[in-house]
């Protein structure tokens, strides 16, 4: 395991605020509000949201992304996706493009009210390009006749489910590793399945943690569809970031995300 990781780092410069705010379907998306100690907060600052990779919470990268940019004087926002950790949703583990976005969108509003908020400065930043990932496999593995094989046997799971029958989960990160072990599997347990990043959001289970449910893992394997934050309100995605008509900030987020 890295000793050099700490995906639970704390900061001494910075606040950090649970608050929870409604989107658009008045589903309640909860997140950590932090903002540096020294801000003055009677002056507008430019602010970001971050967002969880797929399968995981805010307490898994977010909250460290949030808390290092805060620190460079960022307004920050993590916040947990719909259907996942504190936010709002059933069933839980749930995969819905539209509903992500719309907790970027929501959690964008929710920034833009605050007196100390830039509102024409608002960015997001995203794990990395989960629906890709879905429908093409790594380094582009997965066939099209295996992506057919996937989706038919999701359907038939919707059956079951509309039905009354058990709901099933896929993907994620496995819980145990052997000598026979892929090097992937390997990196997602030693962050997922150890003390170095394991979360199991209260509600949850840990062997729920970072599985989405079967049947609704289909709208990333069936169709393209831009990114979450590529969709997020008032701009376009740049990078890992969307950056809303304040040139500094792209700058600024820039510099941050290579020097991580």
């Amino acid at each position: 395991m890295p000793t050099d990781a700490n995906n639970f780092y704390r900061s001494d410069q910075v606040t950090t605020q649970k608050v929870s705010f409604a989107n658009q379907y008045q589903m309640q998306v909860v997140g950590n509000l932090m903002v540096k100690n020294a801000l003055d907060r009677s002056q507008p600052y430019p602010a970001i949201v971050v967002g969880h990779p797929m399968g995981a919470v805010k307490e898994q990268i977010a909250n460290l992304h949030a808390t290092r940019l805060a620190e460079q004087s960022f307004v920050t926002l993590s916040i947990d996706l719909t259907f996942w950790g504190e936010s709002e949703g059933q069933p839980r583990n749930a995969v819905s493009p539209d509903l992500y976005a719309e907790a970027f969108s929501a959690a964008a509003d929710y920034l833009g009210s605050q007196p100390f908020v830039a509102a024409q400065a608002i960015a997001t930043i995203r794990m990395y390009d989960m629906g890709a990932t879905n429908r093409q496999g790594l380094r582009h593995s997965t066939t099209l006749q295996q992506r057919k094989q996937i989706l038919a046997i999701a359907a038939a799971q919707r059956n079951v489910e509309f039905a009354g029958g058990k709901i099933e989960y896929t993907s994620g990160s496995v819980h145990k590793i052997n000598e026979d072990s892929h090097p992937i599997e390997r990196e997602f347990y030693d962050f997922h399945r150890t003390p170095r990043g394991e979360y199991t959001s209260p509600g949850s289970r840990e062997l729920l943690t970072t599985h989405p449910t079967l049947s609704s893992n289909c709208p990333f394997r069936s169709r393209v569809r831009p990114s979450a934050s590529s969709w997020v309100k008032r701009g376009s995605r740049t990078s890992m970031a969307a950056i809303y008509r304040h040139p500094s900030l792209v700058t600024r987020t820039s510099h941050y995300l290579s020097s991580t």
